[in-house]
């Protein structure tokens, strides 16, 4: 796995909690770590498929 894909699933992991004991606490805050969560979701994926691409074009010598 990508550094960087792994880096952007920690944060997504960490926002998706972060929104879950916001929205116990009864706060309507959570929504902003709902969205980051979201963002952080999609470049994991991002960051995945271009690694995957990246490995698919290149030619492998030996």
């Amino acid at each position: 796995m990508p550094r960087l894909a792994l880096y952007a699933l920690v944060v997504c992991v960490l926002a998706v909690a972060a929104a879950v004991v916001s929205f116990v606490q009864g706060s309507w805050l959570g929504i902003i770590w709902v969205l980051l969560a979201g963002l952080s979701s999609n470049m994991t994926w991002y960051y995945l498929r271009k690694a995957k691409a990246e490995r698919k074009s290149t030619p492998v010598t030996g």
